[in-house]
């Protein structure tokens, strides 16, 4: 028998991924979307779709109404208000509306994070990987670090301050651990985890097995597209808020999803639980590498675009004037207005 599938934010990177994958398994796919046209040409006539907000308990109702296996892809990167308070409520009633309609799974991808403080945004992801936890219809979360691939942010990211800075002096978090992995793969663990046994009920980490800082990645990526060495250097005044300015500065990366993001980069993020494998089967041939990660992701762009445009010893000087200019606006900037505690905490 024909197996549903539902999918949320499948207009993202990640569920725009998912959707074409499950459907090649053999799951028929529905979609809810806000948004109806910008769902991919390439599979929106081979899925069902349900349009309306994953806030509207009886819109959840309708799409989740004989869903076997419901992913959960939603999570707020932006500056509207308390995005904590919406993920939480929008978790929870999505959890309320999966077990009344006897979904018998449900699918979250969050971020791989230490114990202890996080920040904001990635605790945020956390709580909400506990609230389907607990929500009494089987969940497992996947947690996963920086994702390689067309179309992720954080590969965005990575990449133009990559190609823009051949010298850059950033924040320390450059030097953090990372386990990043290649959307492929992180597509093939997500079609696996709807097969799993109705007692697994857990968060499973995924990654790739290269442990890299972020200053490592950049080095990396720098030789495999054939840019020159990249020279990275830390300073300890960038905190997270200066660094999403300093990000948008530099990159096309949006603000308002800058700021998550390098929220999360304070952290290490590598993997504590290694057993993915087992429990989901590693692609045919196995995981990608960083190396070819990479190759794959940048499939037809041009790496040395920027660098034909700018000069190298001019995006030097830019690099360190930015750096000089946020160390410069962090003392300027009223006192009341700094957020303690900012160290502390979420395709698709």
């Amino acid at each position: 028998m024909a197996r549903t599938a539902l999918v949320t934010g499948a207009t993202g990177t990640i569920g725009g991924a998912l959707v074409p994958a499950l459907l090649d398994a053999g799951w028929e796919v529905r979609v809810l979307t806000r948004h109806p046209d910008s769902l991919d040409r390439a599979w929106v006539d081979r899925v069902q779709v349900a349009e309306g907000d994953a806030a509207d308990a009886a819109v959840l109702g309708r799409a989740l109404h004989g869903a076997d296996v419901a992913y959960y892809l939603l999570h707020s990167m932006d500056d509207e208000g308390d995005f904590v308070a919406r993920d939480r409520a929008l978790a929870t009633g999505f959890a309320d509306a999966a077990g009344e309609a006897g979904t018998r799974r449900i699918v979250y991808l969050s971020g791989l994070h230490p114990d202890g403080d996080l920040s904001p945004h990635l605790a945020s992801r956390v709580e909400v990987g506990d609230i389907l936890l607990a929500s009494g219809v089987p969940t497992a979360v996947l947690q996963a670090g920086v994702v390689l691939g067309e179309g992720s942010a954080s590969f965005a990211m990575l990449r133009h301050l990559t190609e823009r800075l051949p010298v850059m002096i950033g924040p320390r978090w450059l030097t953090n651990r990372s386990q990043p992995i290649a959307l492929a793969d992180v597509v093939h663990y997500l079609v696996g985890a709807a097969d799993l046994p109705p007692e697994v009920n857990r968060t499973i980490d995924i990654g790739m097995d290269e442990v890299l800082t972020y200053a490592d990645m950049m080095r990396r990526y720098a030789r495999v597209t054939g840019l020159r060495p990249r020279l990275v250097a830390t300073v300890p005044v960038l905190t997270p808020w200066l660094a999403s300015h300093w990000v948008g500065l530099i990159t096309p990366v949006p603000a308002a999803i800058a700021k998550p993001l390098v929220g999360s980069l304070i952290h290490d993020a590598v993997r504590r639980e290694t057993d993915a494998a087992a429990l989901l089967g590693d692609p045919a041939g196995g995981l990608l590498g960083y190396d070819e990660a990479v190759r794959r992701a940048l499939a037809g762009a041009d790496p040395k675009r920027w660098g034909r445009r700018s000069a190298l010893v001019g995006a030097a000087l830019a690099s360190v004037a930015v750096a000089g200019a946020l160390s410069a606006l962090a003392l300027a900037r009223p006192r009341h207005t700094l957020t303690p505690g900012i160290e502390r905490k979420a395709n698709a």
